[in-house]
């Protein structure tokens, strides 16, 4: 359980640690002086801590302290069993109970992807526990329910999302391919250059992990079948949403209309980034992030 299937960022503060939150441990790598304000970074589907590495050093530069956790049922964090563990709700309280185990109620919230869908509930179901929020390529919940049922482009570039749903044979073509499905979803879905052969060695070790598939694609899992809503909309924290526009799963009107229920909302596009934008301009989002956090 020492490992963290990737190198520690580069920075002298930088070290993996095991917080217990929510009933379950989370592998998190932490980074920065303690009292610091403190940025949270929450990776996507079909990453880890990992996503965010090239990020870390920048920030505790600017003077954050930063935690990037595995969340639960990735790579080395714990992953229990059943779909209820995966309901939206328990993932985001999982961000909540990581930021008081640095003795603070808040923090600055960063998310892409899924990591970015736990940031929207977060900041909706306990709002008091978000400064700033940044979402990077995922829409506001209500958004993307209301686009999915109107847009038939959307509910197409979302087949995978039902796939997910099928017993067992998800995680089984993904072993017998060595994992494929996500090596190519993530290749031939960027920029060329914005992964390499490193990367994907390093991911494929923590999709390797014992549990970790299943509990991964348990997330779409209980998005469909534990369906829960928050008990607000509108979104009260500053949010900045960053938009990769060649996003092969998300269309871009999904960006626009989630600023509808941001009470202070600021959309950046990337109209030749796709959904990884984290890896295709990292100096690019890296400074549209400080420069979010810090105004």
């Amino acid at each position: 359980m020492s490992t963290p299937n990737a190198p520690v960022p580069d920075v002298s503060s930088a070290e993996s640690t095991f917080r217990r939150v929510n009933g379950v441990t989370l592998h998190t790598v932490v980074a920065g002086d303690p009292d610091d304000p403190l940025v949270v970074l929450l990776h996507g589907f079909p990453e880890f801590w990992y996503e965010w590495s090239e990020y870390v050093e920048p920030l505790v530069d600017a003077g954050y302290r930063v935690l990037v956790p595995d969340q639960r049922g990735y790579n080395r964090s714990e992953k229990p069993s059943g779909l209820d563990a995966y309901r939206i709700s328990e993932l985001s309280r999982d961000v909540r109970g990581l930021v008081a185990t640095e003795d603070r109620e808040r923090a600055q919230i960063i998310g892409h992807d899924w990591g970015a869908a736990v940031a929207w509930d977060l900041a909706l179901r306990q709002p008091d526990a978000v400064d700033r929020l940044a979402i990077v390529n995922v829409p506001h919940p209500t958004v993307f329910e209301r686009v999915l049922k109107s847009n038939p482009t959307q509910l197409r570039k979302s087949w995978y999302m039902f796939y997910f749903q099928l017993p067992r044979l998800p995680e089984f073509l993904s072993r017998r391919s060595e994992f494929e499905f996500m090596i190519s979803a993530m290749e031939d879905g960027s920029r060329p250059g914005a992964f390499t052969s490193t990367d994907f060695g390093r991911y494929r070790a923590a999709w390797a992990e014992d549990g970790a598939l299943t509990a991964m694609i348990n997330w779409y899992r209980a998005l469909l079948r534990r369906r829960e809503k928050p008990p607000r909309e509108r979104v009260e924290s500053p949010t900045l949403v960053v938009w990769g526009e060649r996003d092969q799963a998300l269309v871009p009107e999904l960006a626009t209309k989630s600023l509808d229920y941001c009470e202070d909302g600021r959309l950046e596009t990337f109209p030749d980034a796709t959904h990884w934008v984290p890896h295709e301009y990292p100096d690019r989002v890296s400074a549209l992030l400080l420069e979010h956090l810090e105004s």
